[in-house]
């Protein structure tokens, strides 16, 4: 068993916290809490146990300088100061000095909430690449570790599997719940097992997916991913996002090929042209060369909700389309529908599903939801995450010298 938070000495302690704040954001605003709301079972124990406390998390994805303008936890910061009814202190220059003075300077029950740690990746990939140097500066920061993050617990980031290594290190209450939940859930799943995958790229999906057929019964695609699959069987999706390797291209052949009786393809799609923005529908091959597909269409729906209902575990991670816009939410709103109703034991998985299934009025619908859409599948195909074995067995913990 991996130590836990409930088990540690961390009264009057400096801790550091590896929290999933990573939350969508528009214009400054904070439009769904949940993550965020989620932590602060894990924040008010430290609380209670006069901690001070240093939170972490990553926000959105960093390419470039002019990504950090939009991916601020300033926000955020706004937020947990409102939810935890006191001040939390900022610091946007994640190793300067000055961070670590007020890092070290904090008094008990006082938080300070460092800036995206993804914006340690300009221009050196101090986060993704596991820097080990980096890891000791921050971990210099604290004086125990808690990893509270399930959704980023399948990177081996710097602030996730770095810092372990130099701190007295627990599991949080949130990534315990979570971890939980999915062991009775999915770690053996009644048959027959459906996953329900969406998403953009097949390229960051494809080691999950070969993982993953094995152990399913049924594999539903839809989004980029399964316009990838299509266009690999020489189907003509139009311009919507697919993959262009020839490598992956090949690999997803062989897949289709290899388990072709598990697959599920969209048969008709929701698509607007490049010249005409007005949602047609189309049968999968009838798109033509300027068509975008957007969501799927009833003929999907239908044939995806009879999947479903004959299946006893379901597993769903993404959206059917682009739910965000009225004309292409229908598909994602039938299949919740079909998954609020089915008899058969239902999890939902990720970020983008969470919020489109809060945004379309399921919130609360569902029992058993996972804030990791890639980290629940990964732990479903392997069982553990780099994450999850950065952390400590119980009653082995060791503090290294930094």
């Amino acid at each position: 068993m991996k130590q836990s938070l409930k088990n540690m000495y961390i009264k009057n302690k400096r801790v550091l916290v590896r929290c999933d704040l990573n939350v969508p954001i528009k214009a400054g605003n904070v439009l769904d809490e949940t993550k965020i709301i989620k932590s602060l079972k894990t924040i008010n124990y430290l609380l209670e146990n006069n901690c001070k406390i240093i939170i972490m998390s990553h926000l959105g994805r960093i390419k470039n300088e002019d990504d950090k303008k939009e991916n601020t936890l300033l926000p955020v910061k706004n937020v947990l100061s409102r939810l935890l009814n006191t001040e939390v202190k900022f610091a946007d220059d994640i190793l300067s000095e000055e961070t670590k003075n007020i890092a070290l300077n904090l008094q008990p029950k006082e938080i300070l909430l460092l800036e995206n740690t993804r914006f340690l990746d300009i221009p050196n990939n101090l986060e993704s690449t596991l820097n080990d140097d980096t890891a000791k500066k921050l971990a210099s920061l604290g004086e125990v570790f808690v990893l509270d993050a399930f959704a980023s617990a399948h990177r081996a980031h710097t602030t996730v599997v770095g810092i372990p290594k130099y701190l007295p290190n627990c599991l949080g209450f949130l990534f315990e719940e979570e971890l939980n939940m999915l062991n009775d859930n999915l770690l053996d799943p009644k048959p027959p097992f459906t996953v329900i995958m969406g998403g953009a790229k097949v390229d960051d999906k494809l080691e999950i997916i070969k993982s993953l057929l094995p152990k399913c019964d049924h594999l539903l695609v839809s989004g980029g991913i399964a316009n990838s699959f299509l266009a690999s069987l020489g189907l003509n999706v139009g311009t919507s996002l697919k993959t262009t390797n020839e490598t992956i291209i090949e690999e997803l052949k062989n897949l289709m090929l290899k388990y072709k009786e598990k697959f599920a393809f969209p048969l008709d799609a929701i698509v607007e042209s490049t010249y005409n923005k007005t949602p047609t529908l189309k049968n999968i091959n009838q798109i033509k060369a300027e068509d975008i597909i957007k969501d799927i269409g009833s003929k999907t729906t239908a044939k995806y909700s009879s999947i479903i209902n004959e299946s006893e575990t379901i597993f769903l991670n993404g959206t059917m389309g682009v739910y965000e816009e009225n004309a292409f939410k229908n598909g994602t709103m039938e299949i919740f529908n079909t998954l609020k109703n089915t008899s058969g034991n239902v999890i939902i998985g990720g970020g983008d599903t969470i919020s489109a299934m809060n945004n379309l009025g399921f919130k609360d619908t569902f029992k058993n939801v996972s804030s990791g859409g890639g980290a629940t599948l990964e732990y479903i195909a392997k069982n553990t995450l780099p994450g999850i074995e950065a952390i400590s067995e119980e009653d082995n913990i060791e503090t290294l010298d930094l």
